[in-house]
């Protein structure tokens, strides 16, 4: 074999490792997008929920009027936010506002057995499960891409293409009633 084939060898396995490894960036980005994206389904699904659990609150509750402005304030704060960070905080404080009314609603019995109430509350308790279970889908997908992205070789394609790494979807380390889900079980 001739230096120049064995260039030419050398140099066609570089390309061909240079876009396996762009597409490999390509493909882990999207799916860091799609995992944001059942995110953001499962927080609609959250935020749809919210007024109909207020309303049937509030006609047991109609002294509460703090918390349901806390929880109507919360709701509103969430929607337009842009950036993971801001997210989960204002998700937090949703978070927050939730537990509040739930603890609102332990002093109606009343409201504890309407069937309307039960059926919300078992509905957003599936959501919360949704909402952690695509959180850490997401969170699988950012790390793995974070991952590729700071390894060797992998990091000079990252670095010539400009794949930055995406920020995780974390609860407020400081707040530990936001490590821990909605409570609604009654």
């Amino acid at each position: 074999m001739s230096t120049i084939t064995i260039i030419l060898i050398v140099l066609a396995v570089v390309i061909l490792w240079a876009i396996y490894s762009y597409n490999n960036f390509v493909a882990l980005v999207n799916q860091a997008k799609e995992a944001w994206s059942d995110i953001a389904v499962q927080l609609k699904r959250r935020y749809d929920l919210i007024p109909n659990l207020i309303e049937t609150v509030k006609g047991y509750a109609k002294h509460e009027s703090s918390v349901f402005e806390n929880v109507t304030k919360a709701r509103a704060a969430t929607v337009g936010v842009t950036g993971t960070a801001d997210k989960a905080q204002a998700e937090n404080m949703l978070t927050d506002a939730l537990k509040s009314l739930f603890a609102v609603s332990e002093a109606y019995p009343d409201l504890k057995a309407n069937q309307n109430f039960l059926q919300l509350q078992k509905e957003l308790g599936d959501t919360e499960d949704k909402i952690q279970a695509s959180r850490r889908f997401y969170n699988t997908a950012v790390m793995t891409l974070s991952t590729a992205i700071q390894s060797f070789p992998g990091n000079l394609i990252a670095s010539s293409f400009s794949f930055k790494p995406m920020d995780l979807f974390e609860l407020e380390a400081a707040d530990a009633a936001a490590s821990e889900p909605v409570k609604v079980q009654f």
